[in-house]
């Protein structure tokens, strides 16, 4: 039963590659709307690269065991695992690893509300990605205009970086923090007293952001904060607003009592919001994001796909074929890190760990990492019957 049931699957997920394929003929040439891909599933967005579906089915299925299972059928969780493995293959297909690799904070990096202190497993992961020559960029909502707030978050990896250079370890790694979705630049910088150095707006903005007038990005947070008013008001939520330079969102009131939003609160106040918003004069000309933060709903000026493209730009122009964005808002209202796919591959967690065994399945697959450094990782164990290629030639596990 699991042979057949191994094939079977195996054929699916080579049925939608080559659909995929036919749409990435069909997109260099001007015509995807003429894809079958397109007819099938109209909303269908951009392929960066090739997804190599039945390849990393096979990877998977070793993992997960999927058509082992007698009972319970290929999952959501199943699903979303292959559609990583299989960008992750397809962005080493095409050229061995990504110029740039950026992640949200919460959730991808650290557990709501945490911090990326010394003890994270995925700080090793992110300084061998570092010495590899991969540029970084966190990406996150967190909107805060001076270094101090982010060092305060992501404090064990700055000081990681420091180590290791003052080890030689690393040679000038790019590190970037983008704050507020797209709002606030900082790059590290050792010399500086909080190891990250402010870099001006005007330096990195891109074209398009510069109609971003201050009159109307005032306006567009002035109608946000009308309508999450009128959510508190309706759905009687203890809650209180908090308006910065470039946001406006709900907070849980400071009183001892205040219990957690619920989810659906949330959402109903991210879906109500963002329809006002929309069909606002200004919200129709300026970029915004309405997102559910967990416990707050924000609304950002900007996105994470303009956050991912203006670091695209400052880094010297990279390419959406030779960038990952890695988060987990992918599904939720408002969903932030969706926005990142129309400037990049992306690829889709649940928590910290799922990021850990993303980038080590980059590792595994890169054709720069040697056995070595997959050991020296403690990685999962090579599936039978893959062969992996690395510095040191082609490898079958046995």
């Amino acid at each position: 039963m699991a042979p057949t049931a191994h094939l079977r699957y195996a054929e699916i997920m080579r049925d939608v590659e080559e659909l995929i394929n036919d749409h990435i003929v069909h997109q260099k040439k001007g015509t995807q709307g003429h894809s079958k891909l397109k007819l099938l599933v109209p909303s269908v967005g951009v392929f960066f690269t090739p997804i190599l579906l039945e390849k990393a089915f096979y990877f998977q299925d070793e993992e997960r065991r999927i058509s082992s299972r007698r009972f319970v059928a290929p999952s959501f969780n199943d699903i979303r695992l292959i559609l990583n493995t299989a960008q992750i293959m397809g962005v080493v297909a095409q050229g061995g690893r990504p110029d740039l690799i950026t992640f949200d904070g919460d959730v991808t990096l650290y557990n709501d509300g945490d911090s990326l202190t010394s003890d994270n497993p995925v700080i090793p992961r992110l300084l061998r990605l570092l010495a590899q020559g991969t540029k970084v960029a966190i990406i996150t909502a967190a909107g805060y205009t001076d270094a101090e707030k982010y060092y305060g978050r992501l404090f064990g990896l700055l000081e990681a970086i420091k180590t290791a250079i003052d080890k030689h370890e690393l040679d000038n790694p790019t590190l970037l923090v983008m704050g507020g979705e797209s709002n606030y630049l900082f790059a590290f910088d050792i010399s500086a007293k909080h190891l990250l150095r402010w870099i001006p707006r005007k330096i990195w903005i891109l074209n398009e952001m510069k109609t971003w007038t201050e009159a109307n990005i005032q306006a567009l947070l002035d109608v946000a904060e009308t309508a999450l008013r009128e959510c508190v008001k309706n759905l009687r939520l203890s809650a209180d607003i908090l308006r910065k330079e470039r946001a406006v969102g709900i907070i849980p009131s400071s009183g001892s009592n205040t219990r957690r939003f619920t989810r659906e609160q949330l959402e109903e106040t991210v879906l109500v919001t963002q329809q006002i918003v929309e069909i606002s004069n200004v919200g129709k000309i300026l970029p915004f994001c309405a997102f559910n933060g967990g416990n707050d709903v924000f609304v950002d000026i900007g996105d994470k796909s303009w956050g991912v493209l203006a670091c695209q730009s400052y880094l010297g122009g990279i390419q959406g074929s030779k960038t990952i964005h890695v988060g987990d808002q992918f599904l939720s209202a408002g969903a932030n890190d969706f926005k990142a796919r129309s400037a990049c591959t992306t690829a889709w967690i649940a928590n910290p760990s799922e990021t850990v065994r993303l980038l080590d399945e980059l590792a595994l697959h890169s054709a720069e990492t040697s056995l070595e450094e997959y050991r020296r990782f403690s990685l999962p164990a090579l599936p039978g019957n893959w062969r992996f290629r690395t510095q040191e030639g082609t490898i079958q596990a046995p």
